[in-house]
Formats: structure tokens, sequence, C-alpha cells
């Protein structure tokens, strides 16, 4: 029997482990945790029994706790409360399926308390790899990727310990404006934005990925899980999202993961890892496929990405500022205060400002975010429902 706890339980990572949870019948869930959305929540109480389940807000975790006070379920709320599930003693994995540098403190927390990471808060080690994967060797701790690419360059370098990697091949859909210039973007609504040709994600994910930044924070990430160079990292447009990325190794040689795009797949991985559970769902048909097209990334019309390489390559508190300084723009952009390309306009402005912190602590890497989310604010004007900034 497997014990997890899971951080993001009603957002699209967080439900599809719940649904790997119920196909599978052999884990037990000990916490789960959201940010207000106390429906849902008691629905997954009343099924997967958690002896603890947290609450971002304080008063929805107070009405919670009225609405399942017939279970045995305790409530918690709050940084607290995440942290007292991250550490849980009956927990053997953690899933971090939040979204944002929330993530941060109890992906530490549960690191330093020996439990393995099954990690889809990539912002994670965006801004804190540099302190977190030092932590996870000393406590002999396994992150355990569960983003499809990352889970696919994981699965490509199974058996291959002692094997140098030439260059990692991280493959992106490229959108739903691949194609489009600059000039046609200008026009683009946040319904279009949430309009993903492949995937389904939450939406702060799929307006990454109309960025590109989401790609942006991979490769920082992929820089991370795999102890490569950003030069090592080549992005790579797949249109269909069939290949989730690839492994080229120094004979020339480039192992490739495909599957139907089901993020069930790589949550269930890592879950169970090194063990490939059978799994219901789509097969990938070769003969319906026909073929595979590539295509190099537009850095012009899309330069969050270019500016993702550029802020990796910076370091220090550098990532920080490009993930915070994204977070604030694409929540603006959500309430429709800002227009689409306005997001990496304003990524931009705050790396230009910053002042880099070479090897920042926590504090300073949470004091940055702050730092940054300030600057914007003061920065730009923003006039609600005029699209305009």
């Amino acid at each position: 029997m497997k014990h997890i706890a899971v951080l993001g339980s009603t957002g699209s990572i967080g439900t599809q482990t719940l649904e790997v949870v119920r196909a599978n019948g052999d884990i037990q869930v000990e916490a789960i945790a959201a940010g207000r959305n106390i429906e849902l929540l008691e629905r997954q109480i009343r099924e997967f029994h958690p002896r603890l389940c947290g609450v971002w807000e304080e008063e929805k975790a107070k009405e919670l706790a009225v609405r399942v006070n017939d279970t045995d379920t305790r409530i918690v709320s709050g940084m607290d409360g995440l942290l007292e599930i991250s550490v849980m003693e009956s927990a053997q994995i953690l899933v971090t399926a939040i979204v944002g540098m929330i993530g941060i403190r109890p992906t530490i927390a549960a690191i330093e308390a020996g439990k393995d990471i099954a990690l889809a808060n990539k912002e994670t080690l965006v801004t804190a790899g540099h302190l977190i994967m030092p932590l996870a060797r000393e406590k002999k701790v396994r992150i355990l990727p569960v983003d499809s690419e990352h889970s696919a360059i994981f699965q490509c370098l199974n058996g291959e310990a002692g094997n140098k990697i030439e260059k990692i091949l991280l493959t992106a859909s490229g959108g739903p404006f691949r194609g489009w210039d600059r000039e046609r973007m200008r026009q683009v609504t946040v319904e279009d934005a949430l309009k993903h040709p492949n995937w389904s994600m939450g939406k702060k994910i799929t307006i990454d990925s109309a960025t590109m930044v989401n790609k942006g924070l991979e490769v920082m990430e992929a820089k991370w899980l795999f102890d490569v160079d950003f030069d090592e990292i080549q992005v790579v447009v797949q249109p269909k999202s069939v290949i989730h990325s690839m492994v080229q190794f120094t004979d020339g040689a480039v192992m490739a993961q495909l599957g139907t795009p089901d993020m069930k797949l790589p949550i269930q991985y890592a879950l169970y890892y090194p063990e490939r559970r059978p799994m219901a769902g789509e097969r990938l048909d070769f003969w319906s496929l026909k073929e595979i097209a590539f295509e190099a990334p537009d850095l012009k019309n899309f330069n969050g990405l270019s500016l993702a390489y550029s802020a990796g390559r910076a370091g220090g508190s550098m990532p920080t500022v490009f993930n915070a300084a994204n977070e604030w723009a694409v929540a603006r952009f959500l309430k429709k205060e800002i227009p689409f390309l306005a997001i990496t306009d304003m990524i931009e402005s705050a790396m230009g400002h910053h002042k880099k912190i070479e090897h920042p602590s926590l504090n300073e890497i949470l004091e940055t975010e702050t730092e940054t989310y300030d600057w914007l604010k003061s920065r730009f004007e923003i006039r609600k429902g005029t699209g305009g900034n």
C-alpha cells in the first residue's frame, strides 16, 4: 500500500492524481490540500477519507470543518497547514500539484522529513533549485517529475546511469497561437488563450503555454532535475504532442518517450516508480498518426522562451523575478486588465529593473517575489475592463 499526500488536490493535476488512486485501489490518501474550493474538497474527503485536509483561506477552512464534522478528517489552514501535511509521518510521497512559489516551503519541509516528492510544481525548482536539489541528495530523497516532458526525459534516462547526455530535446506543442506574429496576437482574448489544442490544464498553465513561458519554466526546471547546462537543452516544437521529450547521448543515439497526451501516465509513473502499472485509456495509433512534424520555436514572436533562457543563464534571483512577474501578469490578464502581449513585456521590464542576488536564501527568494510584485504594481497602471496597460 502506497501512502501519499496531495497539495493542490482540486486542480488539474490533483484531480487526475486522485483518478489514478481510484483506478488502482492500493494507494491511501493521507492528506489533501487546496486553496478555496471546499465543495470539491468535501467530496474528496468523503471518498478518500484523508486524515488531514488543508485549506489556504482560513474562513473557508472553518466552513469546511463544519461541513465535514461527521468525518474523522481534521481541517488545517494556511501555510502552517501545508507544512503540517508535508511532514506527516504516515505519508511516503508528497504530490506537489499546487501552482506557484507557495510550493517551495512545503517541498523543503517534506524533503527534510525524508519524503519522496512527486513534483508538478515547477516553480519550486525554477526559483530554488540551488537549494532543493542539494537537500534532496543529502536526505536521499527522490524527486520524481510529474510534468509530461520531464517525466519523458526521466523515463528515457532509465538504465543509462553513467552515460553522458549530449542534449535534452524538450518538446513543445507551440500552443494555440503557433505560427502567429505579434501583430495578430494583439487581439487575443482570455477565451482564445485558454483553448489549448492538445492538453486540458488549469487556467494559469494554459496561459503560460500560450505565451511559451511555460516551456521556459520547463527549461529552467530541466537544468536542475537533470544537471545539464542551458546550452544542452533544446526546445523542439512538435505540434501533436505525441513525443513528450527526448534525450540525445554522446554517441548520437536519441531516446524518445511517446504516447497520447494524458497526464495520468506521468502521474502514475511517479507514484509507482520504478514499476509500470496497467492503465486504461487511449493508445497511440501509428496507422492514424502517419507522420510526426517538427519545427523550431519562434523566439521572436514568443519572447517568453528567450527571456527564460536569459533568466536561467543569469541565475541567482533572476529566475524568481521571471516567475513572479509572469504570475503577476497572468493573473491580471485572466482578469482582463491587461492585453496578452503585456505578459512578456512585464516580465522583461521586471528583469531589467532587478539587481540580481547571486546565491539567494529561501527568505531572499520570497522577498524577491514580493519586491517584483510591488514594483509591477507601482510601474503599471491597471485600467480594469479596458484591456490596456
